[in-house]
């Protein structure tokens, strides 16, 4: 006996499969590796260290079991109580404050020049783009030699240089390393407008230019709005990459000297879980810092709605 469908459950069929699948579920098998990965190097580690922050966790030889009992908010509150943990996160908001505005302002003025028939261009964009992709190490050693006591900049400033010296004072350790972030990373940030100005369309350019408006003026009124989209991804990788700082403070200030004064959330993550064997402590950091870049990309988002 036939068993063959109604056409009307036949269709409610097709479309739940078709809101779960996709019109084209062939591309869930083509973006399965991607899914895999994130899964793999993302959302697992994620995962884990939010189990791992309920617990009293402690690294042990393979093959050894210790008891590993859940403590609840126990980390957390161990967290938000330790001065040190507190001032690194006062420390990343200061970076960011630093670092955000200019990373947005000089890398889109600097690729809309570069954009324009000027000489030597391509030599420019290579340029910017050299300490991008040089490692850290290398172009740390340049920055402590330009920023010691005895450096070049303190030499060229003379009186106006401060006592400590840069990198070793309380109050210029993390802004100069926001400038040194901010430097090493403007050639990536640069291309990534560059390319947002080819779509912005030179009939708006022409038209403003007709109307008499100012290369100024057409930046504002042209470039800026016409860049938007990209100005959000700048934007929110700056916060994402500033929030994940660890490698300049480890290098330029010995480990976030003077006394925590460069500390970062992800520094104190290392301290803590690595060098002082408590990965409990250290996943309850990491879990605050996720929790609040998030709270800074949804309140940037939230702006972007606004404003658009």
């Amino acid at each position: 006996m036939s068993t063959v469908a109604p056409p009307a459950e036949r269709t409610a069929a097709k479309r739940l499969a078709t809101g779960i699948l996709g019109r084209q579920p062939i591309g869930l098998l083509f973006s399965a590796p991607y899914a895999v990965f994130i899964a793999a190097l993302f959302a697992y580690p994620l995962g884990l260290a939010v189990w791992i922050s309920f617990r009293h966790w402690v690294f042990t030889a393979p093959g050894v079991n210790v008891p590993r009992p859940f403590v609840g908010l126990d980390n957390y509150v161990d967290v938000l109580g330790d001065p040190a943990v507190r001032r690194s996160f006062l420390n990343i908001l200061i970076f960011l404050v630093i670092n955000v505005p200019l990373t947005v302002v000089l890398s889109l003025v600097l690729a809309t020049a570069l954009n324009a028939a000027i000489p030597f261009r391509t030599f420019f964009r290579g340029s910017f783009y050299v300490p991008y992709v040089t490692a850290s190490v290398a172009v740390v050693g340049v920055w402590l030699f330009l920023f010691s006591s005895g450096g070049l900049v303190n030499k060229g400033i003379g009186p106006l240089a401060p006592d400590p010296s840069w990198l070793v004072n309380g109050t210029w350790a993390m802004p100069s390393i926001a400038l040194f972030v901010t430097w090493k990373q403007l050639g990536f940030f640069i291309l990534v407008y560059l390319a947002a100005l080819q779509n912005v369309p030179k009939e708006l350019y022409e038209s403003a230019a007709v109307d008499g408006a100012s290369r100024w003026r057409q930046f504002r009124a042209v470039t800026v709005p016409g860049v938007r989209p990209a100005t959000t991804l700048v934007t929110l990788l700056a916060l994402i990459t500033g929030a994940n700082l660890f490698t300049e403070p480890y290098l330029l200030t010995n480990g976030g000297g003077p006394n925590g004064k460069s500390a970062t959330p992800v520094l104190l993550m290392y301290q803590k879980g690595i060098e002082q064997g408590h990965p409990d402590v250290a996943a309850a950091i990491g879990v605050l810092l996720v929790i609040g870049v998030l709270i800074l990309a949804a309140a940037q988002q939230l702006l972007e709605r606004r404003r658009g």
